[in-house]
């Protein structure tokens, strides 16, 4: 984590109390945290129009307006790539935005977000590997459990 400097900040009223009121529903968080993060995804999607922040099971992450999470976006994109290593660029992005029916635009959003935290949006995908990893064996732990016995 990077180093923290202490910043006063004066809200108005009305925003003092929603920050409030958005700890108190959110167990665990303070308002100097809360005002961080939120102030942090504000400024995110000043830089990145188009991105916007959504809760989840895996926490907080980066999504399209309308649209899928960002890394669901890049791990379309490095499949692509992968299965296509010779593509040309807009090819790929093609690819990516016909299989996920977003305008080209939104596509390109996500790989320029991604550009700019890559290792936030790895991590998304890795953990999702890894669910649908565990999602797969439990599943066929079932289907071994329930299989019949000839």
């Amino acid at each position: 984590m990077g180093r923290r400097s202490a910043t006063p900040v004066r809200f108005e009223q009305a925003v003092g109390e929603r920050l409030a009121a958005y700890v108190a529903a959110h167990p665990g968080s303070s308002l100097s945290a809360a005002a961080n993060r939120l102030v942090d995804e504000g400024l995110r999607t000043v830089e990145h129009p188009g991105v916007v922040f959504r809760d989840g099971p895996t926490g907080r992450r980066a999504g399209l307006v309308g649209g899928p999470d960002v890394w669901e976006i890049v791990r379309a994109l490095k499949s692509a790539r992968a299965a296509e290593p010779e593509a040309a660029e807009e090819d790929v992005l093609g690819i990516a935005a016909s299989n996920s029916g977003l305008p080209l635009r939104l596509v390109r959003t996500a790989v320029r977000y991604w550009a700019c935290y890559p290792e936030e949006v790895d991590a998304e995908i890795d953990a999702a590997a890894t669910a649908e990893d565990i999602a797969e064996h439990a599943w066929q732990r079932e289907r071994q459990l329930l299989a019949r016995q000839r």
